[in-house]
């Protein structure tokens, strides 16, 4: 479906990039990707969540090396890493800093998709292996839940276009 709004446009064509030139990311793109990541919306404004910006390519390639399904992290530019603050309050964080931190993955994702580059979303939670290895590489404290790590860089070539989903199929109008 070709829309004339570009936000809609956005979110329609983006999709997942698993292979980047290596070529560096603009220091400002990667704040205006950040800013935008911070910006999603919060349950209870709570925001239990927090990013780290990884641009060493020595924790990269760590990053890399530890994460099976990350492998695209040897040619990224950067990632970012979306963590959560479930010990923030006493009250939402531990209950929603899951949603919190996927809406600004997502926020992430479409900005890095408007500025011309390619991401994908890597799960590392709820593998508590993978948690901790990603904690010891980047020394997050315990107390913090790194929730994806988001590969960033140029795409190595254009992606295919996305197969729609079929509206019949997944949206229901009133009722179930």
């Amino acid at each position: 479906m070709k829309t004339q709004n570009p936000v809609i446009e956005s979110i329609l064509t983006r999709r997942s990039i698993r292979a980047f030139t290596g070529a560096p990311a603009d220091e400002a793109a990667l704040i205006a990707i950040a800013e935008a990541g911070l910006a999603a919306p919060s349950a209870s404004n709570g925001r239990p969540r927090a990013l780290i910006l990884v641009q060493r390519r020595d924790l990269l390639d760590r990053l890399c090396e530890i994460l099976p399904y990350a492998k695209m992290l040897s040619t990224a530019a950067a990632a970012f890493v979306v963590c959560g603050l479930p010990a923030k309050d006493s009250g939402s964080a531990s209950r929603f800093w899951t949603v919190d931190c996927a809406a600004a993955s997502e926020n992430i994702l479409l900005a890095v998709h408007s500025l011309g580059l390619g991401a994908v979303w890597t799960a590392v939670y709820p593998n508590e292996s993978l948690v901790q290895a990603v904690r010891q590489v980047l020394a997050i404290p315990e107390d913090v839940i790194p929730l994806n790590v988001i590969p960033i860089g140029v795409p190595a070539a254009a992606p295919d276009p996305r197969e729609p989903d079929r509206l019949q199929d997944y949206l229901h109008m009133d009722t179930w």
